[in-house]
């Protein structure tokens, strides 16, 4: 079997919480066996995994409904935050390498997943501040400039700002400029921004203090709480985690959501430390700490 049914009571609300989410069931996915193993990415469809390692070398598709795995590519880097076309078609990912001054450099590539066609979107920087998939467009943020490649026969189309950091600042990218975002003020420190499925707000995660939401004007700034890797779910509701460690290890993690309105359910229990959640197609893929990956099929 491909996957095994877990006998979990999850995702049921607890005291105080609302259910923002109907969990179906969970499943542990067989991806191939190694404690390195991580789910970087789930197609829109949510018909395959793209997995990586924990120290991001390599993509790997794996796929649901036939187990087959089919390597993407090898490169450095690859795994952190990969993205995937709205139509499954295409993977794009940074290619990170050193160069003779020992300075970190990445390459933005896309791979064609039918044909096997590599093509190189953003040659070889030491500037790539982030980039981003919309519909078949892939949009990247370099040197404080904008760029877009088609990834299919369609023209580029960029409709929402994007959103990336540099030097731990949180920047904006609108009508092809870049200027600094950071809500909170440059005193703190940002990561793991995105911008929501309609374009109108911006989600990102300040260190030692938590997630926040806020209009893409920078107005209406909302506190999440601790919603760890946060993705968006919808325009209204956004997953992560809640993880804690001892200072060497993991001890225990949770997958939780959250709205906009300030209601919160946790979906996972402690029988799984569960981390980084990846949402798509009515399902939600996760992995732990010991190279396992499953699934949280909604109904």
């Amino acid at each position: 079997m491909r996957k095994v049914l877990l006998a979990l009571a999850l995702g049921v609300s607890v005291s105080g919480m609302a259910q923002l989410l109907n969990v179906g069931s969970i499943e542990k996915v067989n991806i191939p066996e190694n404690k390195a193993n991580k789910v970087a990415a789930i197609s829109p469809d949510g018909s395959y995994l793209l997995v990586t390692t924990d120290y991001n070398q390599g993509l790997t598709k794996y796929d649901l409904a036939t187990g087959q795995t089919t390597v993407v590519t090898d490169a450095a880097g690859a795994g952190y935050d990969a993205k995937i076309s709205s139509d499954g078609q295409t993977v794009v990912y940074r290619e990170k390498s050193t160069d003779k001054k020992h300075l970190q450099r990445a390459v933005l590539a896309s791979k064609n997943m039918a044909t096997g066609e590599r093509k190189e979107l953003v040659k070889s920087t030491r500037n790539l501040q982030g980039f981003t998939v919309e519909g078949k467009t892939a949009i990247a943020v370099n040197k404080g400039k904008m760029s877009k490649k088609a990834l299919s026969s369609e023209k580029a189309q960029v409709s929402a700002p994007v959103l990336s950091i540099d030097k731990l600042q949180l920047m904006i990218t609108e009508n092809g400029k870049t200027r600094v975002f950071s809500p909170l003020g440059t005193q703190y420190r940002y990561i793991w921004p995105s911008v929501s499925p309609d374009g109108q707000k911006a989600l990102f995660f300040v260190s030692g203090k938590g997630a926040y939401v806020c209009n893409i004007d920078g107005t209406g700034l909302q506190e999440l709480g601790t919603v760890r890797a946060p993705k968006w779910f919808s325009d209204n509701i956004i997953v992560g985690m809640n993880d804690k460690d001892n200072g060497e290890v993991y001890t225990s993690s949770e997958i939780v959501a959250v709205d906009l309105q300030g209601n919160r359910q946790v979906l996972t229990d402690d029988s799984v430390i569960a981390m980084y959640p990846l949402p798509a197609a009515e399902k939600i893929a996760f992995s732990t700490p010991t190279g396992e990956a499953y699934i949280i099929n909604l109904k």
